[in-house]
């Protein structure tokens, strides 16, 4: 068994179908070894708005906003904004220079995921400042504060 599965179960009429399954299964496992069960209450993921928000505000930077003389691709901005909300760690590569670890936007509910946002709105203003840079994401749509009141979890 290679596979991880999810069973939501909203009523108890949900929790004997789930257990016979999980049974089934782990009983078709054990001949390969252990099987790990876990129980936990859901936590709220980012939303699909919250994702498209993000991508659209990475692509402005990435298209417009010149990092140490040098254009960085979207994904590399993730990395960095995510990097500074997470404090993460910078460790020495297998093959030289540097690599970041120990944060994942995939990781983040719905409420850090407002809070990286938060951080991008924040460095939004420091490189308008520096650069002109254009926000796409924000013609033809909510103004960013009134996108972060409607989106941020309540505390």
């Amino acid at each position: 068994m290679s596979k991880e599965l999810t069973y939501a179960l909203a009523s108890q009429a949900d929790i004997y179908p789930v257990l016979t399954q999980v049974g089934a299964m782990v009983d078709k496992g054990l001949p390969g070894g252990p099987v790990e069960i876990a129980v936990r209450r859901p936590g709220q993921k980012r939303s699909g708005d919250q994702n498209k928000r993000l991508w659209a505000v990475l692509r402005d930077v990435s298209e417009q906003v010149e990092w140490y003389s040098r254009y960085l691709p979207d994904y590399a901005w993730k990395d960095i904004f995510t990097a500074a909300l997470e404090r993460q760690d910078i460790v020495p590569g297998i093959d030289g220079g540097y690599v970041m670890v120990g944060g994942r936007t995939s990781k983040m509910n719905k409420a850090r995921f407002a809070e990286l946002l938060t951080l991008i709105d924040v460095a939004e203003i420091l490189l308008t400042s520096e650069n002109t840079v254009r926000w796409w994401h924000q013609i033809g749509r909510l103004s960013r504060l009134s996108w972060n009141l409607r989106w941020r979890s309540p505390a």
